[in-house]
């Protein structure tokens, strides 16, 4: 048995690449970029006003000249057609491109506009007022978005400016997930009073979702010998093989036997902690990975977080989930002598960790409305008010 800290760093160093691959900007939301992206050209492309208004030339203002004859209209999209003589102005609608011969814009709020000319209340205008200047925001061939953002609403709005149709990003790992025990009953099916519905599918592909990941093979197995054999088998191929139940020291728990007969190099069985303890971690003769869960909810859900997490934020160089460190609110007594993990809410202002009540890791709850797991550490008997507390946000 492992601490989960050393637990994570084998995990660690066995993070790989799964590659890289082309898709449309289309379906870009959540996925992560595998090239540094480049700015085509300047942006703005244009000197650009900032307002609806009136664009003149500074010189004039210093001059004392006060009252402007308009020139001409410039709407966005439309270029002037004429210069600047001493006096005039453009009348100028936000986000249209501002000739050279202008050099400040005062906003329409600002004006008084009487058959076809224009006088200002306000005593004074500077140098490129009210105007986003050609380059400003990025010049042409200058880094524009780093290699390894998520691709959010902002990213991708970003990438469509830039002109971007198609990006490189990430290959998402191939994962097979198996779920285990004669118990488990699929959620459509009649269960008897000796029966449980298959929550942890449902759990683990939720889980999965967040990356982007869906499962290209899932199925349920019975605790037969023959049945996991041949299916674990068929799943050697694969960049992750996430299993569900079957790894404590019951009769019926075949798993880990099953999996190191197969090639499967066991790199670790049992981690130090509550609950979660029957964890089992492998790697597979292709390199992939093999994360073996314990059946009970909470526990899925808790070394989920901690080492499937722990993987696939290093192997893609991203991570989902933050890890917080607050004070603790209430009384929580350790009851074991492992690091324990429970559900918490994140209440207040300033932020503290409050426990969420769980009847054990069998909870079919799950900490129902938790907003993080927290960590309470093996040295520590007692968390009391004002503890420190880490936790991860689910």
């Amino acid at each position: 048995m492992i601490d989960f800290r050393e637990a994570q760093k084998i995990i660690t160093s066995k993070a790989r690449s799964f590659g890289s691959e082309v898709i449309d900007l289309e379906d870009a939301e959540g996925r992560i970029l595998d090239e540094e992206i480049f700015s085509d050209r300047d942006y703005p492309p244009f000197n650009r006003s900032a307002m609806d208004g009136y664009a003149i030339k500074l010189e004039d203002w210093e001059n004392g000249i006060r009252e402007f004859s308009i020139t001409e209209t410039i709407f966005a999209g439309n270029s002037a057609t004429s210069q600047l003589n001493t006096g005039s102005c453009y009348k100028i609608m936000n986000g249209a491109s501002v000739p050279y011969s202008a050099n400040a814009v005062i906003r329409r709020e600002d004006s008084n506009e009487t058959n076809g000319k224009v006088s200002f209340s306000i005593e004074e205008i500077s140098l490129f007022q009210n105007i986003a200047q050609k380059g400003e925001d990025l010049k042409q061939g200058s880094p524009a978005i780093k290699a390894d953002t998520i691709c959010n609403a902002s990213v991708i709005s970003t990438l469509a400016t830039l002109g971007k149709t198609s990006i490189r990003v990430k290959k998402l790992p191939r994962v097979a997930f198996f779920t285990t025990g004669n118990e488990v009953k699929p959620v459509k099916s009649a269960v008897n009073k000796n029966q449980i519905r298959n929550s942890n599918e449902w759990l683990v592909k939720s889980l999965l979702k967040n990356w982007r990941i869906k499962p290209e093979l899932y199925r349920h197995l019975p605790d037969n010998k023959e049945d996991l054999f041949k299916n674990i088998e068929n799943a050697l191929s694969f960049d992750i093989l996430i299993m569900s139940g079957g790894v404590s020291a019951g009769d019926a728990d075949y798993v880990p036997e099953i999996l190191q007969s197969l090639g499967v190099t066991k790199l670790f069985h049992k981690v130090a902690i509550k609950p979660g303890k029957p964890f089992w971690c492998g790697q597979m003769p292709n390199g992939g990975m093999v994360f073996a869960l314990p059946g009970n909810p909470f526990s899925t859900l808790v070394t989920f977080k901690l080492f499937i997490e722990t993987f696939l934020s290093e192997s893609l160089k991203q991570s989902i989930s933050k890890t917080l460190n607050l004070p603790f609110s209430g009384k929580r007594i350790r009851k074991s002598g492992l690091d324990e993990f429970f559900p918490a809410k994140i209440i207040g202002e300033p932020s503290k960790i409050e426990q969420v009540d769980i009847n054990g890791s069998g909870d079919i709850r799950l900490g129902l409305y938790a907003e993080a797991i927290a960590h309470h550490p093996k040295e520590n008997p007692e968390l009391t008010p004002g503890t420190l507390t880490s936790c991860i946000t689910l």
